[in-house]
C-alpha cells in the first residue's frame, strides 16, 4: 500500500493529463472518424507493447541476468522484439481501422494514410515504450522496489498518454 497509493496517484494525473490532449483534438477526430477507430487500439497496444517489456525485464531482472548496460544482449534482444512486434502489429492496426470506417461509412482518409499513421505512430511508441520500460525498471531497481508492482503500471499508463500525444504528432505531419 505504502508503495502503491503514491504511484497510482501519479498515475492518475497522468490519466488526466492525457484526456485532456485527446479533448484538444477533438475536431480533428469528428473529421477523421478512421482516427477515432484507431485512438483506442494505438494506445491500447502501445501499452502492451509495454507491458511485454517490462514482464520480461522484471525476470530476467528477478533471475539476476539483467544488467543496465546498454551493450547488454538480453537487453537490446527484448528491444529488438518490441519495435520489430511493433512495425508487424501496427500496420495490421491502421488496416483494420479503415476496413471497419470502410464497413460502417465512407472512409474520410485513404487506406494508405491510414496504414502509414498507424505504422509511424507504432515505431515512435514503440521506441518511447522502450525507453520508460527501461527507465522504470532502472528506478524500481535503484529505490528497492519490486518491478513486477511498479513498472507495468507505469508503463501502461505512460504509454496511454503518449499514444494519444504521438498519434496526434503524427497526424499532423501526414494528414
Amino acid at each position: 500500500m505504502r508503495t502503491m497509493l503514491p504511484v497510482l496517484v501519479v498515475l492518475t494525473a497522468i490519466e488526466l493529463g492525457s484526456g485532456l490532449v485527446l479533448d484538444t483534438f477533438e475536431g480533428t477526430l469528428l473529421r477523421y472518424p478512421t482516427l477515432l477507430v484507431l485512438v483506442p487500439v494505438t494506445i491500447g497496444t502501445a501499452g502492451n507493447l509495454g507491458s511485454v517489456l517490462a514482464a520480461r525485464l522484471s525476470t530476467a531482472f528477478h533471475l539476476g541476468l539483467l544488467r543496465f548496460d546498454p551493450r547488454d544482449d538480453r537487453l537490446l534482444g527484448n528491444a529488438a522484439a518490441t519495435i520489430a512486434l511493433a512495425l508487424t502489429v501496427f500496420p495490421v492496426v491502421g488496416a483494420g481501422a479503415w476496413v471497419l470506417q470502410w464497413l460502417l461509412a465512407a472512409p474520410t482518409l485513404p487506406f494508405a494514410t491510414v496504414v502509414l499513421v498507424a505504422l509511424a505512430s507504432g515505431a515512435i511508441l514503440a521506441v518511447l515504450a522502450i525507453v520508460v520500460t527501461v527507465v522504470a525498471t532502472y528506478l524500481a531497481y535503484r529505490l528497492e522496489l519490486d518491478p513486477d508492482d511498479v513498472v507495468i503500471p507505469v508503463v501502461t499508463n505512460v504509454c496511454d498518454v503518449l499514444g494519444v500525444v504521438v498519434l496526434f504528432a503524427v497526424v499532423r505531419v501526414l494528414v
